[in-house]
């Protein structure tokens, strides 16, 4: 069966970056944010959610990240993602209001910047 994303992680001294390449449905939503979960420590200041190489996502997508800001904000950690302007998944998180509850960046440097 073909693997319809991936996630590559990076550390920024308490940052973590899940930079998620693909797609994100149903059918893996609920590994892609058991794994993104999985990065984050006690430690971790901040979450940057990188969406620059993802190319489709669904509801569910959108489910993960709401719900994913909302654990951070409880753990008093923030969630930071990227979405570039040319992204065509842009229009879909400024209809859901995802942009107005978790701050959205153009570029991960914009997000690296704001998260520290």
């Amino acid at each position: 069966m073909k693997q319809l994303a991936r996630i590559v992680s990076e550390e920024h001294g308490d940052v973590v970056v899940a930079r998620i390449e693909g797609e994100i449905d149903m059918s893996n939503a609920p590994a892609l944010g058991n794994r993104i979960r999985e990065l984050l420590t006690n430690r971790s200041e901040a979450l940057i959610v990188d969406l620059a190489g993802t190319t489709y996502l669904d509801s569910s997508g959108i489910a993960l990240l709401f719900g994913l800001g909302d654990e951070l904000q409880r753990r008093q950690q923030v969630m930071h993602v990227v979405i570039p302007e040319t992204s065509q998944l842009l229009r879909a998180l400024q209809i859901t209001g995802f942009d107005r509850a978790v701050p959205t960046h153009a570029t991960l440097q914009e997000a690296l910047d704001r998260s520290r």
